[in-house]
Formats: C-alpha cells, sequence, structure tokens
C-alpha cells in the first residue's frame, strides 16, 4: 500500500521542483508545520482562509518530504499517515458538514443517516467512494441504495421496493435483448450516450433485462437470473445492472414462481424437484393435524418454516431461493428434517393425533395408516386412507365413499315419503 501511494505521489510531483539547496529547509518546514502543528484540536467554525492555505502548504511539504526521506523507513510512514490525515482536513474545510436530517424521502426511497464511519461503501448516484469519517451519507432502508448527503437531490431513480410492491413477478425470457439501435445507442436508465467502443462511455448489457447501461449504472454485479433456472436450470451468476441487482436481491426470497405453469417439463429432469415436491404435499397433509394439537400449537412446531412460510400453505410455488437451495441441496437435508420431526410428533409422542389415524378398510390388517406415508393411497373424493396395494387392486369403489352416497340416497328417500 505504501509503494502504490509513492509512486502515485512521484508522478504527482516534479522532480525538478526540488534543489539541494533548500532540501534541509524543506525537511524542517514540513515537519515543523505539517507534523509538529496540530490541525485537529480547533473545531471546524474557527478555521479561517489562512488555515486552509496552511494545509495546502503543509501537504505540498509533507509530499515533498515522503520522496526525500529513505524508503520503507519509520519516519517516511509516519509522514505518510500524516499526509492522509492533512488531505482529509482540508477536503472536510473545503466541503464542511451541515446538520443534516436523520430520515429524508425522496421517489419513494426512505434514507436514512448512517452513523457508520466505514469507508468501504461507494455512493450508487457519483460512483465514488464514500468516506464515513467526514462525509454524510445515507441509505434507504428499502432497497438499501447509498449515496452522499450531496447527491441525494440528484437522484432520479424510484425505489425498487416499490417496484416489488407493485409487480411482484420476473422477466422470464432469457436477456431478451432488443438492440442497442432501439435504444438510440443511450443508456437505458439514465439516457446518457453510449457505445460497444466505449466512447463516449461503454456500453455494458444486462443479462436479467437484456437493455445497455452505461457504467454509472451498470457496476458489472452478477446475480443468479431466474429465466435460466427456469428454463435451463443454471445457476451460473451472470452481469446484470444495479437496479436489476436491487430487484433481484429483494425478490430472491418472494414465492412467486409456479414452475407447474411454467415449465412443467422440469420436474422430468430434475430429481431434487421431485423429492421436495413430495416432502411438501406430505407437510399439508400433516398440517390439519397440527392446527388441531394443543400439543402442537404450544410447541410452534409449524414456526420451524417460518423462513419459508408458503411451505405450508401450498405445495407448486417457489422462490428464487427455494431453488437454488434445492440446486446446492442445502433445502432437501433441512425439510426432511422437518420432515421427520413432524412425522414422528403424529406418529409416536402425541396419543391425540394418532387418534386421527386411518384403517384400511379393504384389508382391515396391519398398523395405523396416516395420509402421509409413503405406502398409503388417498381416496381423492372422501379423503380416506388405504395400504396403496389394497386401493389400486380392489375393483370395487371405496367403502367410505360407499357409505355416505347410500346414506345421501336413504336422506333424499325420507324426505320423498314426508312429502306424499
Amino acid at each position: 500500500m505504501l509503494t502504490v501511494l509513492l509512486v502515485c505521489l512521484s508522478s504527482e510531483l516534479r522532480p525538478e521542483l526540488f534543489s539541494s539547496k533548500s532540501r534541509n529547509q524543506s525537511l524542517d518546514r514540513a515537519m515543523d508545520l505539517g507534523l509538529a502543528e496540530d490541525h485537529f484540536s480547533r473545531p471546524v467554525g474557527s478555521f479561517v482562509a489562512s488555515d486552509i492555505e496552511q494545509l495546502k502548504m503543509a501537504i505540498e511539504e509533507c509530499k515533498r518530504l515522503i520522496l526525500e526521506l529513505p524508503e520503507h523507513s519509520e519516519r517516511q510512514k509516519d509522514t505518510v499517515v500524516k499526509l492522509i490525515h492533512l488531505r482529509l482536513k482540508l477536503q472536510e474545510l473545503n466541503d464542511p458538514e451541515e446538520d443534516e436530517p436523520n430520515l429524508r424521502v425522496l421517489l419513494e426511497h426512505r434514507f436514512s443517516k448512517e452513523k457508520s464511519k466505514s469507508v468501504k461503501q461507494t455512493c450508487d448516484k457519483c460512483s465514488t467512494i464514500i468516506w464515513g469519517l467526514i462525509q454524510t451519507w445515507y441509505t434507504c432502508t428499502g432497497c438499501y441504495y447509498r449515496c452522499h448527503s450531496k447527491c441525494l437531490n440528484l437522484i432520479n431513480k424510484s425505489c425498487v421496493r416499490s417496484k416489488v410492491s407493485h409487480q411482484s413477478e420476473y422477466e422470464l425470457s432469457i436477456c431478451p435483448e432488443i438492440g442497442l439501435d432501439r435504444q438510440d445507442y443511450r443508456c437505458a436508465e439514465c439516457r446518457m450516450p453510449v457505445s460497444l467502443r466505449g466512447v463516449p462511455s461503454e456500453a455494458r448489457q444486462c443479462d436479467y433485462t437484456g437493455q445497455y447501461y452505461c457504467s454509472t449504472c451498470h457496476w458489472n454485479d452478477t446475480a443468479v437470473i431466474p429465466a435460466r433456472v427456469i428454463h435451463n436450470w443454471e445457476f451460473e451468476p451472470r452481469k446484470v445492472c444495479r437496479s436489476s441487482m436491487r430487484y433481484l436481491a429483494l425478490m430472491i426470497p418472494r414465492p412467486v414462481l409456479k414452475l407447474r405453469e411454467v415449465n412443467p417439463l422440469l420436474f422430468n429432469f430434475v430429481e431434487e424437484l421431485v423429492e421436495i415436491r413430495k416432502l411438501r404435499q406430505d407437510i399439508l397433509l400433516m398440517k390439519p393435524y397440527f392446527i388441531t394439537c394443543k400439543e402442537a400449537m404450544e410447541a410452534r412446531l409449524l414456526l420451524q418454516l417460518h423462513d419459508r412460510q408458503h411451505f405450508v400453505e401450498n405445495n407448486d410455488m417457489y422462490s428464487l431461493q427455494d431453488l437454488i437451495d434445492i440446486s446446492s441441496g442445502r433445502l432437501s437435508c433441512s425439510l426432511t428434517e422437518i420432515h421427520t420431526t413432524f412425522a414422528k410428533h403424529i406418529k409416536l409422542d402425541c396419543d391425540r393425533c394418532q387418534a386421527k389415524g386411518f384403517v384400511c378398510e379393504l384389508c382391515k390388517e396391519g398398523d395405523i395408516l396416516f395420509p402421509f406415508d409413503s405406502h398409503t393411497s388417498v381416496c381423492h373424493d372422501c379423503s380416506a386412507v388405504f395400504h396403496r396395494d389394497c386401493f389400486y387392486d380392489n375393483s370395487t369403489t371405496c367403502p367410505k365413499c360407499a357409505r355416505m352416497t347410500e346414506r345421501k340416497e336413504h336422506v333424499v328417500c325420507m324426505l320423498c315419503l314426508r312429502e306424499l
């Protein structure tokens, strides 16, 4: 880091500025003005024009001193640190911090004033580093858009969270490119002129929208593209623009993908999807046991799926995060463990849930059956449970359905007799 800074300084300064006669004087002046003088003890309001001029002089002397001191020496390192502090202080004096409100609302953004002093953030508006030590900056609590306080009034992009709230669906075409000529050779977002040759600005394509953006709106961020996952089962991150990256980040936990309608053939080629679908179907069959069981409600068993609440509501909606976890194998492991816990409560731990089991009316043999058992079949009309072999091999109708039909016919006959 020190070597890089020295190279930058050597390119910034010209060697002919120094003379052997003034070398000792420069060293003394730099130490007296740049290192010995305390520029940080007084409040900002007490600085005047002379203070700024003295800071500039101290910075120049420190830069000269760094080049003259022995390389990698302790004194050179201390001087570099002092130079950084002097430059930060000069920037603070040139752009003094004003009293900024803690909350700003702009274009549906809810900007909250940050207190972090980290210097690792980058302004999404001007694409420069946010110096948290001396600069005020804000973050949108909805889409996490970051910017300097001085860039707030220049923002022309609406909050992505509002788009997620009003349009909770993905673009399901793979990179729907329309061509740079259809965009009039301008950025799709800020309308800045762009070209593939990089003059005046490089045209960068977003793999999600298929449109081209300038380097300010497209930072070569990468994200998993939903269309490629659904159609090709491909999870390789692709380059996207900043707005698409935020939109995908906010949409990733939302269950908006109905695979059975979008691409039903996917279940024929991805075995993990079939396994997850079966586990979800079983969990839905277990849900009625839990919502009528006092012990299960007290133990809050269904809350084990609080981060995937849609798993206890339906079995055909998926989020992009679900598909990513299915591909990596994480979801299969966690869901199998939860499935085992649920089944153990119903079949072993709870007497009330056990009492709601079924006996196969076709063979009247074997243990108590439950609709989520792997060796059972369920009647679609009355939800009665039988052994799978008995239900398929027996040519008669479901006994429970037959009783219900007979009972309805008896009621109809009684009503007819009363009318007579």
